[in-house]
């Protein structure tokens, strides 16, 4: 019953803002950067996501925000707390539904072949020009929520690149699935929100839908700039480190900090000094 109604919400909410994505998207109204936000933390909301946020989101500009993933569920996850647009493989745009509204998110959609890799290059880095941060899953893949793949290097391709004469800005942030109901989650649970391998789409979002309160953990790491390493294999293995560590350390509970908010993405964040301070993103 609980997953009915949660589904029911999700479609009923997305059949909504759909349309007026489409409208503003087709008149290139700035508000078509925001309405992706509001509906991602709307469905945060809807499947009962709790997230705790640790660390500071960069205000820097241009900025590519890199990021492990477990599955389709970090989508409004991080949707719901990084001002940007995503770059995923381009099966996804012909998932149903899923891909229609990746479209309406202004994904970057990317073909795994080398021969596309300078093309893709071009088109992130015109995105970029044009004011949109990135978010990229360099793994390439998802995993079962307990590890963090090794990050691939030419997911940093446009890494070097220079928008405005400015280098741009790389944020690791990493993403664990820790609480359910307010309990640890231990790695018997944690594969449940985990979409991987051959796992059927429909069946586990009706699982998920239905299976409580969860409480995701996301930090905003130190970011760093392509110079600071030297190489894209530099970049990428520094990048992996920092975020399996913190993935490692949220699931484990090693993860304490002074201050930590717990945020119902619905609720308007107040910033200070040592938590984040605005999640608006740019205009």
């Amino acid at each position: 019953m609980i997953s009915i109604i949660t589904l029911m919400r999700f479609l009923a909410i997305t059949a909504c803002l759909a349309p007026l994505q489409v409208f503003l998207m087709l008149f290139r109204i700035p508000l078509s950067r925001r309405l992706p936000m509001i509906w991602h933390r709307t469905i945060c909301r809807v499947f009962r996501f709790r997230l705790e946020l640790h660390g500071t989101l960069s205000r820097q500009t241009p900025i590519l925000f890199v990021c492990n993933h477990t599955s389709y569920l970090d989508i409004p996850v991080l949707g719901a707390v990084l001002p940007g647009c995503f770059v995923a493989k381009a099966e996804v745009k012909n998932w149903p539904l899923f891909g229609f509204l990746s479209k309406l998110q202004r994904t970057v959609f990317v073909e795994r072949r080398v021969t596309r890799t300078g093309h893709h290059r071009d088109e992130m880095t015109t995105r970029m020009e044009n004011g949109d941060n990135l978010i990229l899953f360099p793994e390439g893949t998802s995993n079962d929520g307990n590890r963090v793949l090794p990050f691939k290097s030419a997911f940093f391709a446009i890494a070097d690149k220079e928008i405005d004469g400015k280098p741009i800005c790389v944020q690791p942030v990493s993403v664990s699935y820790t609480h359910l109901d307010g309990l640890p989650m231990g790695r018997r649970y944690r594969p449940y929100f985990a979409w991987y391998g051959d796992m059927d789409l429909a069946s586990h979002l009706w699982s998920v839908a239905g299976i409580g309160k969860t409480t995701i953990t996301v930090q905003f790491h130190e970011p760093v700039i392509f110079a600071d390493f030297g190489s894209r294999k530099a970049l990428a293995n520094h990048c992996w480190q920092v975020v399996s560590t913190g993935v490692s350390d949220a699931i484990s509970g090693r993860l304490k900090l002074k201050r930590k908010r717990r945020w119902w993405p619905t609720k308007r964040l107040f910033y200070d000094k040592k938590t984040i301070t605005n999640l608006s993103g740019p205009a």
